[in-house]
Parts: C-alpha cells; sequence; structure tokens
C-alpha cells in the first residue's frame, strides 16, 4: 500500500481523543461540560505532530489517549488503523501548582457565574485564563522535540490534564 500525499493541515492533527477513565475518579457537571468542550474544540481545531513518529514515516489524523499513571501524563498516540505508534510520558511535578491554581480559579469562577456581577465575573475569568494560558505555555515547552502543537491546542490539552486530576 502506498501512503497517499495529503497535506499537513490533515495530517498533523488529532482525529479523536479518549482519557483514561480509569485514571478520572469524579466529576462534577461542570467540569464533565468543561471536557466534552475542550474534546470538541479539540478535534475541530488543533495542530498536533509527534515528532519521533513522523521521523519514522508515519502519517496522521493520530488517535490520542491521555492519562495519569505514576506522576507522569501517559501519552498513547496511535494511527487512524489504531496501530500503537509510540507513548510518551511526561512529568507532571511542574504541573502540580498551575492545576491546583486552575481548580480554585475555577470553582470561584462556577460560583461567580451564578451571583456575582458581569464585573466581578469578568476579573475571574480573566485570571482563570492567565492562569490557563501560562500552563498551555508551560505544557509547549514540554512537549517540545516530542510533539509540535500550536498554543490553542496545548491550552485544550491542560484543560483535559486537568479534568485527569480530579480526586473529588
Amino acid at each position: 500500500m502506498v501512503n497517499q500525499p495529503t497535506d499537513s493541515a490533515n495530517t498533523f492533527r488529532i482525529a479523536h481523543i479518549a482519557l483514561d477513565e480509569e485514571t478520572i475518579l469524579w466529576r462534577n457537571a461542570d467540569v464533565e461540560q468543561e471536557r466534552r468542550v475542550a474534546i470538541y474544540d479539540l478535534i475541530e481545531e488543533n495542530t498536533f505532530k509527534p515528532v519521533r513518529s513522523v521521523e519514522r514515516g508515519a502519517n496522521g489524523p493520530y488517535r490520542l489517549e491521555l492519562g495519569v499513571r505514576d506522576g507522569r501524563l501517559v501519552m498513547q498516540i496511535r494511527d487512524e488503523a489504531e496501530q500503537e505508534l509510540e507513548t510518551l510520558l511526561i512529568g507532571l511535578a511542574r504541573f502540580r501548582r498551575p492545576i491546583r491554581e486552575y481548580f480554585a480559579i475555577c470553582d470561584s469562577y462556577y460560583q461567580a457565574i451564578r451571583k456575582a456581577t458581569p464585573a466581578e465575573i469578568e476579573t475571574i475569568d480573566m485570571a482563570r485564563r492567565g492562569i490557563h494560558n501560562n500552563a498551555a505555555e508551560m505544557l509547549q515547552e514540554r512537549l517540545e522535540g516530542k510533539v509540535e502543537t500550536d498554543f490553542a491546542t496545548a491550552r485544550r490539552l491542560f484543560t483535559l490534564i486537568c479534568v485527569l486530576h480530579i480526586k473529588g
């Protein structure tokens, strides 16, 4: 079988994403909505190029499963035929604080949208976006040399990493 040339917008992307459900212990309706939106937005538009797999001739789009084991993010990357291409392990120690801060600010945000003024909600949302943006930049740094991705994709992946850390 000969690989047909494809454009990079269709090749270097995630076509399917799943979370290791054994990693997730609990999530409320707000978190479940964040998860759904992050996955939907990620599938709709993303840039994801696993460097080593591409160097070995693997083509996308890719199937990605995220999980957490022993304090590490596990990224299982497969092709469309579900053949495993590689598994990346990313240490999460540097993400503990941003994850904790993101949870705290999200709690404030969810409470605020129920009873605060629009100005208060906007202030909290700006802080939430700031934490989220910093964590996305950190994730891009941690993926450097392993996966080429854009900022929006890194942001959505960080959201999913947070979902994986909910302990209830």
